[in-house]
C-alpha cells in the first residue's frame, strides 16, 4: 500500500474519531464542544466525498440543534442528511433520518407531517425486510394516531408491530405501553391498569425510564377515572418520585389538581396549579436560555468555521505559492533550452519553411484548378445522364404507347372484319362460323397484352402505379389504365380509340379521376401525375 493509502486511511479514522468525541459531548449536553468537532468533521467529510461521515456528522449536528429546542435549525440539518442518505447511501441510513424528523414535527404538534414521515419510514422498513425496523415504525404510528385521537387505528398499529417484535422484548415493551394508553384514552381503566401494574414487574425500568413514567401516570389516571382518588394521588406522587421532564411533570401536576379539585381540596388543587405556572415559567426560562446558547454556539461555530476557512486558504495559497514557483523554475528551463535550439536551427528552418510554402501554395493552386474541372466534368456528366435517361423514358414510353395503339387499332380492324362477316346473309345460317367469329370476339375484348403493358410500363417508370394505387387506393384497374395513357401524353382521341368509347365519354371519364384525385383547379392532372 502507498503512502498515499495510508494517509486516507488515518485522515478517515481521525474523522471518525471526530464523530464519536462530538457524540460524546452532545450525550453530555456540551453543545460547544459537540458542535465543534462535528463542524470539522463534516469539513473533512465533504472535501473527500465520505458520504457515511456527512451523514453522521450533519445528522448529529441537528441533533444538537433539536436537544437545545431550536427544532427549525435541527429540521435543517436534518433533511441535509436525508438527502445524502437518500443520493449516496444505502435506505436503512433514510430510515433513521426519517424518524428524526417525524419526532421534530410531533413536538411541535405538527402531527400530519410526522405521520406522512412516519409512513415512509414503515414503507423503507418494509422493502428492507427488517422485521424490528418494520414494528419500531408501527409502534410511532400508533403512538402519533393516540395522540391524535385516532384510538382503532392506534390499536391495529400496535397489533401490527407485536407481530414483527417477537425476538425484541425492550420494543415490546415498549408497543405494550402505547397499546396501555389506548386503553386508557379508550375509557377501558380496568383493564389499562391491571396491564400496567404486570408490565411494571417485568419492564427494564433502568433502561427505559420513561417507560415507567408513563404506567405510573396511566395507573393514576384510572383510579381518577374511577373516583378513587387516594390511589391515584398515590400512583401520581409516584410518577413525580420518577423525576420525569419538565413536560411531563407539568402532566402530572395537572392530573394532581385535578384530584384535589374533585376532593374539593381547592387548597391543594390551586397550590398544583401555581407548580404548573411555576413549571412553565421554568421551561420558558430553559427555552430562553437554550436560545440564547444557540444563538452562542451559532457565533461560536461561524468563527470556527471562518477559521477553519482561512486556515484551508493559507494552506492552499501556500501550496499555489510552491506550485507557482516550482512551475516558474521549470517554465523557465525549457525555456532556455528552447531558445538555445531556436538558435541552432533557426536559418535551417527559415528555408526550409519557405520552401514549404512555395509547394504549399503551388498544390493550392494545382488542387483549385483541379477541384474546378473535376466539378464542371461532373455536372456536364449529370447534365448529360439525366438527359439520356429522359429520352430512354421518352423512347420507352412511346413504344409502349406505339404497341398499345397498335393493338388497339389491329382489334378495331379484326372486329370491323368479323362484324362484316356475320352481316353477310349466306353466311348467317353457318352456325358453326357464327361460333367462331364469336370466339374471337371475345378474345379481341380479352385484352391479354394489358398485363405486358403494366409490366413494360413500371419498369419504364418506376413503380409509378404502385405508388398511385398506395396513394389512392380507391382507383378502379379501368382508372388506373385511362391514367396510365394519360402519364404518357396520349391525347383525348387515342386514348378513346384505345378504351373503344366516344371523345365525349373519355372527357368525362377524365373529370371523374380529376375528382377522385382530388385535384385542385389550378393544378393540370398531367402536372398532378408528374408529382407522383
Amino acid at each position: 500500500m502507498s503512502y498515499s493509502c495510508f494517509a486516507v486511511i488515518d485522515s478517515k479514522k481521525h474523522c471518525d474519531s471526530l464523530i464519536t468525541e462530538g457524540l460524546r459531548a452532545l450525550w453530555k449536553k456540551d453543545h460547544v464542544k459537540s458542535l465543534e468537532l462535528l463542524t470539522e468533521a463534516r469539513a473533512i467529510a465533504e472535501k473527500n466525498l465520505w458520504y457515511e461521515q456527512m451523514f453522521s456528522s450533519i445528522q448529529s449536528i441537528g441533533g444538537n440543534y433539536y436537544m437545545m429546542l431550536d427544532y427549525g435549525e435541527a429540521l435543517s440539518y436534518y433533511l441535509k442528511s436525508h438527502e445524502i442518505a437518500v443520493k449516496h447511501l444505502d435506505p436503512s441510513y433514510e430510515f433513521i433520518i426519517l424518524n428524526n424528523i417525524a419526532i421534530i414535527y410531533t413536538s411541535e404538534k405538527k402531527y400530519d407531517k410526522s405521520e406522512n414521515y412516519l409512513k415512509q419510514a414503515l414503507a423503507l422498513s418494509l422493502k428492507l425486510k427488517d422485521s424490528v425496523k418494520v414494528g419500531y415504525s408501527y409502534i410511532n404510528l400508533a403512538e402519533l394516531a393516540n395522540n391524535k385521537k385516532q384510538l382503532s387505528q392506534a390499536r391495529n398499529y400496535v397489533k401490527q408491530s407485536l407481530i414483527y417484535l417477537k425476538d425484541a422484548k425492550d420494543i415490546r415493551d415498549f408497543a405494550s405501553v402505547v397499546l396501555i394508553q389506548n386503553d386508557l384514552l379508550s375509557g377501558n381503566t380496568a383493564k389499562a391498569r391491571t396491564d400496567a401494574l404486570k408490565l411494571l414487574q417485568t419492564i427494564n425500568a433502568d433502561q427505559y425510564p420513561e417507560n415507567v413514567v408513563h404506567l405510573h401516570i396511566v395507573i393514576a389516571r384510572s383510579y381518577f377515572e374511577e373516583k378513587d382518588f387516594n390511589k391515584a394521588l398515590e400512583y401520581a406522587f409516584q410518577a413525580i418520585l420518577d423525576k420525569p421532564n419538565l413536560e411531563i411533570k407539568n402532566e402530572v401536576f395537572q392530573l394532581m389538581s385535578e384530584i384535589y379539585f374533585e376532593m374539593k381540596d381547592y387548597k391543594g388543587a390551586i397550590r398544583y396549579k401555581d407548580s404548573i405556572n411555576a413549571t412553565d415559567r421554568k421551561l420558558h426560562e430553559i427555552k430562553n436560555s437554550q436560545l440564547f446558547k444557540t444563538n452562542e454556539v451559532k457565533f461560536q461555530m461561524q468563527n470556527y468555521q471562518r477559521e477553519i476557512a482561512e486556515k484551508d486558504i493559507k494552506i492552499a495559497s501556500e501550496r499555489n505559492f510552491f506550485y507557482s514557483i516550482l512551475a516558474i523554475g521549470v517554465i523557465v528551463i525549457l525555456f532556455l533550452i528552447f531558445v538555445f535550439r531556436q538558435q541552432r536551427i533557426k536559418n535551417k528552418q527559415i528555408k526550409v519553411i519557405a520552401q514549404h510554402n512555395q509547394e504549399i501554395i503551388e498544390l493550392k493552386l494545382q488542387k483549385e484548378i483541379d477541384d474546378n474541372l473535376i466539378s464542371k466534368k461532373k455536372e456536364e456528366i449529370a447534365l448529360l445522364e439525366q438527359e439520356r435517361l429522359l429520352k430512354e423514358i421518352e423512347l420507352k414510353n412511346q413504344k409502349i404507347s406505339s404497341k398499345a395503339l397498335f393493338s388497339s387499332g389491329r382489334d378495331e380492324i379484326l372486329e370491323q372484319i368479323l362484324n362484316s362477316l356475320s352481316d353477310i346473309p349466306q353466311l348467317s345460317g353457318n352456325k358453326i362460323l357464327i361460333n367462331h367469329i364469336k370466339t374471337l370476339k371475345n378474345h379481341i375484348k380479352a385484352d391479354n397484352d394489358w398485363e405486358d403493358f403494366i409490366l413494360h410500363f413500371e419498369e419504364v417508370n418506376h413503380s409509378f402505379l404502385k405508388k398511385l394505387k398506395t396513394k389512392h387506393p380507391d382507383l378502379t384497374p379501368n382508372d388506373i389504365r385511362f391514367i396510365a395513357y394519360i402519364y404518357m401524353d396520349l391525347t383525348s382521341k387515342e386514348i378513346a380509340s384505345m378504351l373503344s368509347i366516344t371523345l365525349e365519354a373519355c372527357r368525362k371519364r377524365k373529370e371523374r379521376i380529376i375528382q377522385k384525385l382530388g385535384i385542385p383547379e389550378d393544378v393540370s392532372l398531367n402536372s398532378y401525375l408528374a408529382s407522383v
